[in-house]
């Protein structure tokens, strides 16, 4: 087999990646180790109107709710409710958004091939298990879409991420306050150096957390977490879809060698104040389609690539993971009074016309500029007011 381009990995970067390849003139092959795409699930399913947006692919089947705010809940108790103008975020399921995408894909001319293993790329020879049987493709470019753990990456020699934080989830019948809210819990008894959540569908709930590499696995804190006094009385009872798996965080030095490029997780573009991957990783698997199909051709080299998508969105994943860091340094009495400091009016109104998702700093440098300022830096450190 021979491809222009060979694209590991069919998740939402790994599919928008193999369209845009395919678009820019390069024959492209998608290949995924899995006997279905959207399998096994390893996300808790909660995107963004502009994450949407950049996927291309507009309202479908796999959206089960719209989320219109949430609640922030500190750790002594107190809650911060957040309100959005419009829907803000969708609960969706992911096996199904994810077909949907590797559909739109193969709609533009992509080839795919399933239950196949990628195990390395040398020099234009990748080498791949599929369906048992080892297999050689020639590429011309290759781009790793192959998550956390990615085998493109130690392939090719490229550095990962910066850490790794470790989370768990189920899904249980739940009764919320608000449908139309993410519920959000904060402290180092349930989710340290991050958060936990219970986000609400169709009479369910997602419950789980994401937290800071540790002694104590992440089932640990579940179990205190289904002890929270919100979530003990409105949990009842019973589990299923249980995923466990991790978040990358902090992107490393490289992302191209030769002719590979990362994207996605394999890249670490990750939002570090949320853990979502598909809005950063939308944006960046588009330029590494395109690129890779120009560079096919001569036009363009992998560094172009990297320039791109660093002048896209590297300040904002560098900012977030500053904000990040300075977060998780709090502890609980810390976050008590952060909550508290959110909570006020004037600053409430604030996180309503600015609060975003995808763009945390554009909040955060608004707080920052407003009459409450001195509060919220004796909180953070002076280092944080140099951040923006």
């Amino acid at each position: 087999m021979k491809y222009d381009v060979v694209v590991v990995g069919a998740g939402p970067a790994g599919a928008m990646a193999s369209k845009y390849a395919a678009k820019n003139g390069a024959r492209t092959l998608l290949i995924e180790e899995h006997a279905s795409i959207g399998s096994p699930v390893q996300c808790t399913g909660l995107i963004s109107t502009p994450a949407l947006n950049e996927c291309e692919i507009g309202e479908g089947s796999f959206v089960l709710n719209k989320m219109k705010g949430a609640y922030v809940y500190a750790p002594d108790g107190t809650e911060l409710a957040v309100n959005g103008k419009e829907v803000m975020a969708y609960v969706i399921d992911r096996k199904i958004f994810d077909r949907a995408l590797v559909e739109k894909a193969l709609d533009c001319g992509v080839d795919i091939l399933m239950k196949t293993r990628f195990t390395s790329v040398v020099k234009n020879r990748v080498s791949v298990i599929s369906n048992g049987e080892r297999k050689e493709i020639q590429a011309g470019m290759v781009i790793g879409a192959d998550g956390l753990q990615s085998a493109v990456c130690r392939s090719a020699g490229l550095s990962k991420c910066d850490k790794f934080l470790g989370g768990m989830q189920f899904e249980a019948p739940y009764a919320p306050n608000d449908p139309e809210y993410v519920e959000i819990f904060t402290g180092n008894d349930v989710a340290p150096g991050f958060f936990a959540w219970a986000v609400p569908f169709n009479g369910m709930a997602r419950i789980g957390l994401a937290k800071n590499p540790g002694d104590k696995p992440a089932s640990y804190y579940l179990e205190k977490l289904l002890l929270h006094p919100v979530v003990a009385s409105r949990y009842q009872g019973s589990r299923t879809e249980h995923v466990v798996g991790g978040i990358p965080l902090g992107c490393p030095d490289k992302t191209v060698k030769d002719n590979v490029m990362l994207v996605g997780d394999a890249a670490g573009q990750v939002k570090p104040t949320s853990g979502g991957g598909i809005y950063m990783g939308a944006i960046c698997a588009k330029i590494a389609g395109e690129v890779a199909a120009k560079a096919v051709r001569g036009e363009a080299t992998v560094d172009e690539y990297e320039k791109r998508w660093r002048s896209a969105v590297g300040r904002e994943l560098s900012v977030g993971m500053m904000i990040h860091k300075s977060l998780g340094k709090l502890n609980d009495e810390n976050l008590n009074e952060f909550i508290a400091y959110l909570n006020q009016p004037e600053i409430r109104d604030v996180i309503t016309e600015y609060g975003d998702m995808d763009h945390p700093s554009v909040l955060f440098r608004k707080l920052l500029g407003g009459s409450q300022k001195k509060q919220l830096i004796r909180l953070f450190g002076v280092a944080f007011r140099t951040l923006f």
